[in-house]
């Protein structure tokens, strides 16, 4: 019996690869764009593809959401990428880019799974509105330097900058930058090791 299974789970791992392959090659056209070798695993949602550059090399697993969120009145930045993705990065799935300004992920970046990275928060201080009515507070841009590894259900919130080769601990919250070549963990996330340096 082991080598049906085996067998039928090879024909769903390659027809996998080729659905993800023509979808992320029928897809290129609607990015800002998208570099060669670059693969979207399904399902995958995108939002104003149009305002999303992705480098060469890039993966994303399954489960993925990228979304660029332009406003009303931004009239010099309407048709430059909120979300930049350099190349040879990694998305193992479920992860979420979420721009009202920009978030740039420089090459080499390694993201675990489920992790959230937003530029932006709902304004919730008006009580007589319901927070999904108030519109966007705290509009920062976001940049995670070359190299760095985001663990598992990592949350990176506006105005961040992450450094170059830094580890963020599985389940932290990023609230403040974390210097290049650390370690940092927790919920707000501590640097509590310096990294080797070449």
């Amino acid at each position: 019996m082991g080598g049906i299974g085996s067998t039928w789970l090879g024909i769903h791992r390659n027809w996998r690869r080729l659905r993800d392959g023509v979808f992320s090659r029928l897809a290129r056209g609607g990015f800002a764009s998208f570099g060669s070798r670059s693969h979207l695993s399904l399902p995958v949602t995108l939002h104003r593809a149009d305002l999303i550059a992705v480098g060469a090399g890039v993966y994303f697993g399954p489960g993925c959401w990228l979304q660029a969120l332009p406003q009303h009145g931004d009239g010099e930045r309407e048709n430059v990428p909120r979300i930049e993705v350099g190349d040879r990065c990694s998305f193992a799935g479920y992860d979420v880019l979420s721009a009202a300004r920009r978030i740039v992920v420089e090459p080499g970046v390694l993201f675990a799974r489920n992790v959230y990275v937003s530029d932006h928060v709902h304004a919730f201080a008006d009580p007589s509105r319901p927070i999904r009515d108030q519109g966007l507070a705290k509009v920062a841009e976001v940049v995670i330097e070359e190299g760095a590894w985001l663990g598992q259900n990592v949350v990176v919130c506006p105005g961040v900058r992450i450094g170059k080769g830094a580890v963020v601990g599985a389940g932290s919250v990023v609230n403040q930058d974390v210097p290049a070549r650390t370690l940092a963990v927790g919920a707000p996330a501590r640097v509590v090791k310096e990294l080797a340096r070449s």
